[in-house]
């Protein structure tokens, strides 16, 4: 079993993470604001992982230092769970609709972080998250994680299917990505390392 356990603490936020990349979907999310719960629940039920996270953030401030240090952990726990990434596909894509919601996301787990996001969401909060948070989020992760990661919205109007269709199709273009190939021997790379 693939699995990581991080815990980051600063001066805005105390996250404890656990995560299983062979798991089932079971999700355990307490982050303090609802939609990222929701979010992230999606993300795990979807990609079929198992999360655990408890993330205590100054959301007295406003919900930034808690997204974006959320999405920092859990790019290390994908990079700490992948591990030496031998015999793993280390490309996932998919294209995922969700009622007038169409978005593409693509993957390369290659070692290094590159974020490329073409979305405009119309609203700026849906529930108590704010929407510009997004992008924060995906990018803490592809740093950390060491990924290449490419979020395109190809069609919506509804702020909510916008963003739970860049987090489902994540998890699913994650799962391709991380899923193993027989006839890959060592890693799938010319230079013999990622």
């Amino acid at each position: 079993m693939r699995k990581a356990e991080v815990a980051r603490k600063t001066g805005e936020t105390d996250i404890l993470m656990k995560l299983n990349m062979d798991g089932s979907g079971k999700a355990e999310i307490d982050t303090g604001i609802g939609f990222f719960d929701h979010m992230l629940d999606a993300f795990a039920r979807h990609g079929l992982f198992d999360l655990t996270l408890k993330t205590k953030g100054d959301l007295n401030v406003d919900g930034h230092h808690t997204v974006e240090d959320t999405g920092l952990v859990l790019g290390q726990a994908i990079r700490n769970a992948v591990g030496d990434k031998k015999g793993i596909r280390r490309y996932g894509y998919f294209i995922l609709p969700m009622d007038e919601a169409l978005v593409l996301c693509a993957v390369d787990l290659c070692g290094r972080p590159c974020f490329v996001y073409d979305a405009q969401i119309p609203s700026e909060r849906v529930g108590d998250f704010e929407t510009e948070l997004v992008p924060e989020f995906f990018g803490a992760v592809a740093n950390t994680a060491g990924m290449n990661l490419h979020i395109k919205v190809l069609a919506g109007r509804n702020s909510h299917h916008m963003i739970e269709a860049m987090f489902k199709a994540f998890a699913k273009a994650l799962d391709m990505a991380v899923g193993s190939d027989e006839r890959i021997n060592g890693v799938l790379s010319t230079k013999g390392t990622l």
